[in-house]
């Protein structure tokens, strides 16, 4: 695939994100590439459970159940991919703490279905979103190895995050909610903001999803006084 045709397969992802990975995230990342790898592979195995458990809890949706199966495949052979990538590179398995981010967007759940179910659904689509848009960031500056898998990953990414808003949409329709469409717009604006928040302001823990490295927020502050 060109880098043009790149560029049009992510420009859906952009759009619907609230902003782009910041700079100095992408430089830290470099200098830290093998936690990045390892904080991956979590967020693939996380992102499997995730759907597997939503598969168990809501039974009750048929095409629910058809295309999270799909995508608890995938991202199981992407967890296995990424732990293939650590091995072949001499890079041994670490536990790894998890980052604000997730924890900051399940905070904006809903306590109350069909809309709890709804929530995790878009938050999802940004989870998803926001993996695809960094995997193309860092493909150009990483080596060209991982940049080509990173572009590999592109295609199932950007297909993920509209799964889910498909799904939310097919919820909110069979859950006969009085006005499907602007609920869930509504429940999009408000998460991009927060989802927006986590990633440009200050962040002391360094993960795949982190928000600007706090140590580097600190300095353009004291540059900037």
């Amino acid at each position: 695939m060109s880098n043009m045709n790149y560029a049009e397969l992510m420009q859906p992802v952009i759009d619907f994100l609230g902003c782009e990975t910041p700079a100095a995230w992408l430089e830290e990342a470099l200098n830290h590439l093998p936690l990045l790898m390892q904080d991956h592979a979590n967020c693939e195995k996380k992102a499997a459970g995730t759907a597997m458990n939503l598969m168990f809890r809501y039974s009750f949706f048929i095409d629910l159940q058809v295309k999270l199966a799909q995508l608890v495949r995938e991202e199981m052979l992407h967890y296995e991919q990424v732990l293939e990538f650590m091995a072949k590179r001499g890079q041994s398995w670490k536990a790894v703490s998890a980052g604000r981010y997730a924890g900051g967007l399940r905070k904006e759940i809903r306590t109350y279905e069909p809309e709890a179910l709804i929530d995790v659904l878009v938050i999802g689509a940004f989870v998803e979103a926001r993996s695809c848009e960094r995997f193309y960031a860092l493909a150009p500056l990483v080596d060209e190895e991982l940049g080509r898998y990173y572009r590999y990953l592109l295609k199932s990414e950007s297909r993920h995050f509209e799964d889910y808003l498909a799904l939310a949409m097919d919820v909110a329709k069979t859950a006969k909610m009085k006005d499907p469409e602007e609920d869930i717009q509504r429940c999009i604006v408000h998460i991009r903001e927060v989802e927006k928040q986590l990633i440009l302001s200050p962040d002391d823990t360094f993960r795949f999803h982190s928000g600007v490295p706090a140590r580097v927020a600190s300095s353009d502050s004291e540059i900037s006084s």
